[in-house]
């Protein structure tokens, strides 16, 4: 039997589209769909498919909070692949259905943040509902009795189910992308290309001055760059944080495993999430560095900014 592989469904989502990138030989039936991010993460933890994909970030909205709270405190699954998806919006409606009888607009909680402005300008008096995907919105539209007139999604989910298009590049960012991870059962991580990623989740031991300095330590002093560094409640209590950290190099690489050894002694806890091939440019790793001096200068710009702030100038 072919393998297959979970994603954030239904048809038409951009996930779709991520797994279509990262497994291009997977074919329609290998592609299963699922209802919501926790759904693809037992998927694979279950064994039911082979690896599953998922939305990490996007460059407007940030991290995706179901993904990252699964990969903080679910079953460890490991990061083996990832890829960048460009993110583009279009209103759809069913056939007849004209801009100006559009009342209700339903979209992913993530589009409707980056549509806001052109909602505001093109139509200021509908209502907005949020689904669990773009693709889901295109799909409750054209249903029959559906409960709303349009949906903001991927011109593919739109065509997918039979509506047309009321307008194209609703997007208030013409560049806005959407980061994908490819999950798999915990192994040993694929070979190093050069251009890699590592990522982990550090627990700190406690809440004390210093607590962060100490984690980006471990990297700087090594010349190891972080291209994403979000803190996270752990769902321990309130005010437990931890650190959700993406490195560039491989947990092969000498300096990146020392730099995972120190933070091992200073952290609580440390979940590896992996190291995996690097989309879109090639990693370079640069020497240890100290931190520049700072001059004259820099302290009495320093203390006019202070100055400013204290007496409610603006920065």
């Amino acid at each position: 039997m072919p393998d297959r592989y979970a994603y954030l469904g239904p048809e038409g989502t951009f996930t779709e589209a991520a797994l279509r990138a990262l497994r291009p030989d997977a074919t329609d039936t290998a592609r299963i769909p699922c209802e919501g991010v926790a759904a693809v993460f037992d998927a694979v933890r279950t064994g039911a498919v082979e690896g599953g994909v998922v939305p990490l970030e996007n460059s407007v909205e940030g991290g995706v909070t179901s993904t990252i709270a699964e990969l903080i405190g679910g079953e460890p699954l490991a990061i083996t692949g990832e890829t960048a998806v460009p993110v583009e919006f279009a209103l759809f409606a069913r056939p007849g259905v004209t801009l100006n009888d559009v009342k209700t607009v339903a979209t992913h909680p993530h589009a409707l943040a980056q549509c806001r402005g052109w909602l505001a300008r093109h139509l200021p008096d509908a209502e907005t509902h949020t689904v669990s995907s773009t693709a889901a919105a295109a799909r409750a539209v054209s249903e029959p009795g559906a409960s709303y007139d349009a949906a903001i999604c991927a011109v593919i989910a739109g065509e997918r189910y039979g509506l047309r298009a009321l307008a194209t590049g609703v997007g208030d960012r013409a560049d806005a992308a959407t980061r994908f991870i490819y999950l798999s059962r915990p192994g040993r991580p694929p070979a190093p290309t050069g251009a890699d990623l590592t990522s982990v989740v550090a627990f700190i031991a406690d809440d004390h001055p210093g607590a962060l300095i100490e984690v980006l330590t471990q990297f700087a002093v090594r010349g190891v760059n972080l291209t994403r560094l979000e803190s996270r409640p752990t769902g321990d209590k309130l005010g437990s944080y931890c650190f959700c950290i993406d490195a560039e190099g491989h947990v092969a690489d000498a300096r990146v495993g020392e730099a995972l050894m120190g933070l091992r002694r200073v952290c609580r806890d440390v979940r590896f999430l992996g190291s995996y091939p690097r989309s879109g440019r090639a990693t370079e790793l640069d020497p240890p560095l100290s931190p520049r001096p700072a001059t004259e200068a820099d302290y009495a710009e320093s203390e006019r900014w202070l100055a400013r702030i204290r007496s409610g100038g603006v920065d």
